[in-house]
């Protein structure tokens, strides 16, 4: 099943972002290599494809695990929480619809 991870960032959280970001991405080539990922990016914090300084509030993650409690360990473990980005974690079941 698929399952949607939110991640809210920390205020200014680009410097950790930064530092912790060759890891995290790491984690989600992993998930691509398998299959499983079906889209990850950061929200900017300003209507811009590149914030600079203005960084990001979050990041968003749509990827297929077995079930809700694996979905959550993975998330667990991101290296956005133990570098300080990430102020809170949200993991549900997604149900795609679009595009089909």
């Amino acid at each position: 099943m698929l399952y949607s991870i939110v991640g809210e960032d920390h205020e200014n959280s680009l410097e950790n972002r930064g530092k912790a970001r060759a890891a995290h991405l790491e984690r989600l080539n992993q998930l691509q290599q398998e299959g499983k990922l079906v889209l990850a990016g950061p929200n900017p914090k300003i209507d811009s494809i590149d914030p600079g300084e203005a960084g990001f509030s979050g990041s968003i993650i749509v990827a297929e695990f077995t079930s809700l409690e694996a979905a959550q360990t993975w998330a667990d473990a991101d290296p956005y929480i133990t570098a300080g980005v990430y102020r809170q974690v949200t993991v549900k079941p997604f149900k795609q619809v679009l595009p089909a």
